[in-house]
C-alpha cells in the first residue's frame, strides 16, 4: 500500500492570499505543484496530461489576470478530460478520441481563466464519464478505486497535486469520488453553470461540479463561475441547524460498517446541538433510482448515436450496454420517468420546507479494492435526477481508516448556504476525531 499525505497542501484561498500579500510568488506555487506531481503521479495516475510551462508563459506575457480583484489569480486548476481546453487536447477517456480533440476552452474553463486561474492539465475521466475506468488510483490506498467518473480530479486534489479541479455528475460521478478520496465537492443545482464545451451524455442530468480541500475553496470557485462577489462562508451556530435524515430511504446498499459510522456521526452532531429530524419520503421517491437510470440511458443513446454507428467496436462493454438499454427504452418510459422526477421534486420541496438540508452518506462504504470498477453511484442518483445541489463533506473514516463522506443535499439555487452548512458539519466531525 502506498499513501500520499502532504502535511500542508496549499488551499486555493491560501494561494490567493499569499500572492496578494507577497508571501508567495507564482513560481513558488507552480514549483510546489510540479514537485507534488513528481512525487506521486507515477502511482496515483490522476492526469491525462499536465504541464505548468503554459501557465508560466501566460504569466510572463501578461495573459493571466494577477490583480487582487481576480478571485482565482494564480490558483492552479485541473480540468476533467471531458471539457475542452485550448492548451490540452481532449480525449473523453475513449480510444475513439485517442488523437485528441483540439478546441477552444469550455465555458467553465474560460470563466476560471478570466478569474485568473492557471490551467495545469487534464485529469483522467472514465470512458465518456460512465463506468469504464481509466488508470487512476486512490491516493489513500493505490490498490483501491478513486471512484468515477471524476476519478482523476478527485485523486489529484486529494493527493495535493492541485487545489481545485473541475468534474461533472450525471449519476454520482462527483460526490462518490470525493467521498472515496476524502475531499470536498460541490454539485450545484442543475443548470446553474454552463456545460458548453463538455461532451454531453444526458443533457437533462449532466451537471458541472468541482472539488477542493475546503468548503471555502468551493465557494471561491463558485463565485468566480457565477461572477459574484466572494466572501468567506459564514460561521453557523450549531443550534440554528435543522438537518433531516431519511431513515427509510436507500438503506439497503449501505454497508453495515458505514451505517455504524453514520449513526455515530449523527449522535455527535446531536450532542453538539444540531437538530436531527427524521423524515419519511413519499412512496413515489422509492423508484427514483430506476427513473434516473432510464433517463440517463435514453439520453445517452441519442447523445452517442454517431459513436455507436461508426465506432461501436471501440466502445467498452459497459458503455455499449448503456447505449443498448437506451435504444430499447421507449419514449413512453422516458416521459414517465421525467414526469416522476417533476412530481418528486415538488413533493420533496414540500417535505423539506422546515429543514435546512438533508443528510445521507455519499457512498455505500469506503472505496472498494480494485481498479477494474469505480463503485456504486446509487446514493447520488436520486438527487441528480431531482437537480438538487449536493456537497460531499469529508472527515469520517470507515473500518479500514479510509475516507467516508457525508452527502448534504440542499435547496435549489442555495449553494452558498449549503456550503456554509457543510463547513460547519465538517468542523464538528473533525472536532470529534
Amino acid at each position: 500500500m502506498n499513501t500520499y499525505h502532504d502535511a500542508a497542501p496549499l488551499t486555493a484561498l491560501a494561494i490567493r492570499h499569499g500572492l496578494v500579500q507577497g508571501h508567495l510568488t507564482h513560481d513558488d506555487v507552480l514549483d510546489r505543484i510540479d514537485a507534488r506531481i513528481a512525487s506521486c503521479e507515477s502511482h496515483v495516475k490522476a492526469w491525462v496530461a499536465f504541464d505548468t510551462s503554459t501557465a508560466r508563459t501566460d504569466l510572463s506575457k501578461g495573459n493571466t489576470s494577477t490583480t487582487g480583484d481576480a478571485l482565482l489569480a494564480g490558483v492552479p486548476i485541473g480540468v476533467k478530460d471531458i471539457f475542452t481546453t485550448r492548451d490540452f487536447p481532449t480525449h473523453y477517456g475513449s480510444p475513439i478520441y485517442a488523437h485528441g480533440v483540439v478546441a477552444d476552452d469550455a465555458a467553465c474553463v474560460a470563466l476560471a481563466r478570466a478569474a485568473g486561474a492557471l490551467v495545469i492539465g487534464k485529469t483522467v475521466t472514465t470512458e465518456f464519464a460512465y463506468f469504464q475506468p481509466g488508470p487512476s488510483a486512490n491516493p489513500h490506498d493505490v490498490r483501491r478505486t478513486p471512484g468515477g467518473s471524476s476519478s482523476g480530479s478527485a485523486a489529484a486534489v486529494a493527493a495535493g497535486m492541485t487545489p481545485l479541479a473541475f468534474g461533472s455528475q450525471t449519476a454520482g460521478s462527483l460526490i462518490r469520488p470525493a467521498s472515496y478520496c476524502g475531499v470536498f465537492a460541490l454539485k450545484p443545482t442543475y443548470d446553474a453553470c454552463s456545460l458548453n464545451g463538455a461532451k454531453a451524455m444526458s443533457p437533462s442530468l449532466d451537471t458541472l461540479g468541482w472539488l477542493a480541500r475546503s468548503a471555502d475553496d468551493l465557494e471561491l470557485l463558485r463565485a468566480a463561475l457565477t461572477l459574484e462577489r466572494f466572501d468567506a462562508l459564514p460561521e453557523l451556530e450549531n443550534r440554528a441547524l435543522r438537518i433531516a435524515i431519511l431513515p427509510g430511504y436507500e438503506q439497503e446498499p449501505i454497508e453495515a460498517a458505514a451505517h455504524d459510522v453514520l449513526d455515530s456521526a449523527l449522535v455527535r452532531l446531536s450532542r453538539a446541538g444540531v437538530s436531527i429530524i427524521s423524515l419519511d419520503v413519499p412512496n413515489d421517491m422509492h423508484v427514483l433510482v430506476d427513473a434516473q437510470k432510464t433517463v440517463q440511458a435514453y439520453e445517452a443513446a441519442r447523445s452517442f448515436k454517431s459513436e455507436w454507428r461508426t465506432k461501436r467496436d471501440l466502445l467498452s462493454a459497459p458503455f455499449a450496454r448503456l447505449i443498448g438499454d437506451g435504444l430499447a427504452t421507449t419514449g413512453t418510459a422516458y416521459d414517465t420517468a421525467r414526469e416522476l422526477a417533476a412530481r418528486s421534486r415538488n413533493a420533496f420541496a414540500a417535505l423539506t420546507r422546515e429543514v435546512d438540508a438533508v443528510l445521507t452518506l455519499a457512498a455505500p462504504g469506503e472505496a472498494p479494492i480494485g481498479l477494474e470498477a469505480t463503485g456504486d453511484p446509487v446514493l447520488s442518483r436520486s438527487w441528480t435526477l431531482l437537480g438538487l445541489p449536493c456537497v460531499n463533506v469529508p472527515g469520517l473514516h470507515g473500518p479500514n481508516g479510509l475516507p467516508l463522506g457525508l452527502q448534504v443535499i440542499g435547496k435549489p439555487k442555495q449553494e452558498r448556504r449549503l456550503l456554509a452548512i457543510a463547513k460547519r458539519l465538517n468542523c464538528l466531525i473533525e472536532q470529534g476525531n
